[in-house]
């Protein structure tokens, strides 16, 4: 890890320690790139505990650990060392302590309490899973979390014993659950999420929920006498997947409650500073590929519910509640940009802080964190297209930047610069927005090759935040573009939904429309345009190649080729059935077809690499394999790279996002006319 304290006249400047030139990126840049993460302000708002993570080329790991900084930036400093993994630090309502995980001791992830006075450190749990959410009791004297319980499922097939010293193979695995694996699981072991307490003295956790279903992270009420969370307690919640409700659980009688009960998803309650109301998020289900998450508030006893954000065309997340218990703060994603805003109890809506982002690493998607103190004061994630998240704060006038965690490497290391673009698509004359990265040293009087680089989800969106992969292209010499088409999330319910049971199809004409915007800047060659994209993205891009030859070369990474192979064995059979196509693939086979890359092979003569995880149980390899013997069955150039032990997020490991970037980079340059 790199250590690098920043005295207080350093924190608005970032100098260099001595003139150099500066070279572009390399790959194995990668594993020096540190970025900020869960930022934990304290009650009072005087100091912020975040998470620094960073990488160990020696062994291939994304570590992390703990720093401790004053609210003005002074006394900068680590809580925690080594090459471990510490994190989500929570304070007590004192300040007095603060809980944390780490697999400090013996790779056995536990949870750890640590004196703030003193720094004392003592392991509360010693169990065989970890806890997951914690909350601190408001006396500061219990710990509510949920943790995983094993159970053990009966298999029907039974073996006759074996004799003595005979060496079988290992018994078969019986299965009869809709849902058996998971990507980034595997095969789902049988158990549940259950809610547990523990006093902060130590001992043994009590566990209060024996349900056969998953609960989520519990909240404390203002006597401790009560915890709330959400669950999807339906009989049927396999083929359910979005329809989960707030519920009370008494502590001394362990009775459950429901609070909410329309059906769509409700969840993420936080209690109000008097106790007194619940604030939540959800949505009434209209069986969508994109809904509005929205911010409701109830009576603690689940009496009075009120929407409050009907007029805020943006998701709500992270509602955490103002100190005077007039209003909640969050954070929602608009346009490509992160931010967190206020919403009073009558729905007024106004913008405090800009520039959330920089916790994607790898591609340029929106993604950040904040937290905020009794006196208002704000710690979060700051990021740009110049760095990965660093420390921010601010109050409800100004905001800095406290850390610099990637200066000592960009200090030598010239990026690509980032310009925003708007354009109208060919199609309906929407307006999609997009972004433009030149190479570094850039000369708008030469030609460079260019790359299409297209986002995931669908229903998600890039920004202006960093990307190293982004980055990787433009140190080789590439233009690239990234966009938000339409089904993009950060637009509003309309733009997010007109995809709705409709792709891909007109998101195409989006991202066409976008490249020929850039191509009138004048300085990318025309003989060597490059397209790639993961996920969604390789759904759109194995569609593109399928619709026109423009590219000399693509990209297919982790895609979905055969809209009926995929939505059998996903993991989310029901989900992406029932709100993606609205009907079963047997129940609508031609729609299912005609949106599937699969059915344009024929049309394809760009040279295509196949790039999955190995592992991926969202869009399995078999997807990509499909697509790799169609081309070679059609006579089209291709390829196929498989990442070992990778699952859908290619990156688990660093060494796995250099080897897609070079891949990447390698078919690119197989390709591209040399001039």
């Amino acid at each position: 890890m790199k250590i690098k304290l920043l005295l207080p006249i350093l924190l608005f400047v970032s100098i260099p320690l001595f003139s150099q030139n500066k070279s572009t990126l390399e790959l194995t840049d990668i594993f020096n790139m540190e970025f900020v993460s869960d930022p934990q302000i304290s009650p009072d708002g005087s100091k912020i505990i975040y998470v620094r993570n960073f990488k160990d080329i020696m062994t291939d790991k994304n570590l992390s650990n703990l720093w401790i900084v004053n609210y003005d930036g002074s006394e900068n400093r680590p809580l925690t060392t080594g090459n471990q993994n510490d994190y989500y630090p929570r304070w007590s309502h004192n300040g007095e302590k603060i809980i944390f995980k780490s697999n400090k001791e013996d790779e056995k992830m536990k949870l750890y309490l640590m004196w703030m006075d003193t720094k004392e450190i003592a392991p509360l749990t010693n169990t065989p899973k970890a806890p997951g959410s914690v909350s601190w009791s408001n006396d500061d004297r219990y710990l509510a979390f949920t943790m995983f319980v094993p159970e053990v499922e009966e298999s029907i097939v039974k073996l006759p014993a074996k004799p003595e010293g005979a060496k079988w193979n290992t018994p078969p695995t019986y299965i009869d659950k809709l849902n058996y694996r998971g990507d980034g699981q595997g095969y789902i072991k049988g158990g549940h999420d259950q809610i547990f307490t523990l006093s902060i003295d130590g001992g043994t956790p009590k566990q209060l929920t024996t349900t056969t279903f998953d609960h989520g992270a519990p909240a404390w009420s203002k006597n401790d006498q009560t915890l709330y969370f959400s669950a999807n307690f339906n009989p049927d919640e396999a083929f359910e997947p979005a329809n989960s409700e707030v519920y009370a659980l008494n502590i001394s009688t362990a009775e459950v409650s429901p609070l909410t009960t329309r059906y769509g998803p409700d969840g993420s309650p936080v209690v109000s500073p008097d106790g007194k109301m619940i604030a939540y998020t959800g949505y009434d289900d209209k069986l969508q590929g994109y809904q509005i998450t929205e911010l409701y508030v109830m009576n603690s006893d689940g009496s009075n519910s009120k929407l409050l954000s009907g007029s805020f065309d943006r998701d709500i997340a992270n509602a955490q509640w103002a100190n005077d218990g007039k209003g909640l703060y969050f954070q929602y994603d608009t346009e490509g940009a992160t931010k967190i805003g206020h919403i009073t109890l009558d729905g007024k809506v106004t913008t405090l802080v800009e520039g959330l982002g920089g916790l994607s690493l790898g591609r340029p998607y929106n993604a950040g964190d904040f937290t905020v103190s009794k006196n208002s004061r704000f710690a979060y994630t700051l990021g740009n297209t110049q760095h990965p998240s660093d420390l921010g704060v601010a109050d409800k006038k100004v905001s800095k930047r406290l850390t610099f965690v990637n200066d000592d490497l960009f200090s030598f290391r010239d990026l690509g610069k980032t310009e925003e673009i708007w354009w109208k698509s060919s199609y309906d004359q929407k307006d999609i927005q997009g972004w433009v990265v030149t190479p570094p040293n850039f000369d708008p009087t030469k030609k460079y090759p260019f790359i299409l680089e297209i986002h995931g989800g669908p229903f998600t969106s890039y920004g202006s935040v960093y990307s190293a992969e982004i980055q990787a292209y433009a140190a080789a010499g590439y233009v690239v573009l990234y966009a938000n088409p339409r089904g993009s999330t950060s637009y509003g319910a309309e733009f997010g939904n007109l995809i709705h049971h409709d792709y891909p199809n007109h998101d195409y004409d989006d991202l066409m429309s976008g490249v020929d915007t850039v191509l009138e800047k004048g300085y990318v060659d025309t003989d060597n345009l490059f397209v790639t994209g993961g996920s969604g993205g390789g759904v759109l891009t194995a569609w593109i190649v399928g619709k026109t030859d423009r590219f000399k070369a693509a990209v297919v990474a982790k895609p979905v080729i055969n809209w009926t192979s995929f939505v059998l064995y996903a993991d989310g059979a029901a989900f992406f059935s029932k709100y993606w196509f609205g009907k079963k693939p047997w129940e609508d086979p031609e729609n299912y077809f005609r949106r599937s890359p699969l059915m344009y092979v024929a049309n394809v003569t760009t040279p295509t690499m196949l790039l999955t995880g190995e592992e991926d149980y969202r869009t399995p390899i078999a997807e990509s394999e499909q697509f790799y013997t169609a081309l070679k069955l059609e006579g089209v150039e291709t390829a196929m790279v498989r990442i070992p032990g990778a699952g859908h997020g290619i990156a688990n490991r660093p060494s796995n996002l250099v080897a897609k970037i070079a891949s990447v980079l390698a078919w690119f340059d197989k390709y591209k006319t040399k001039k």
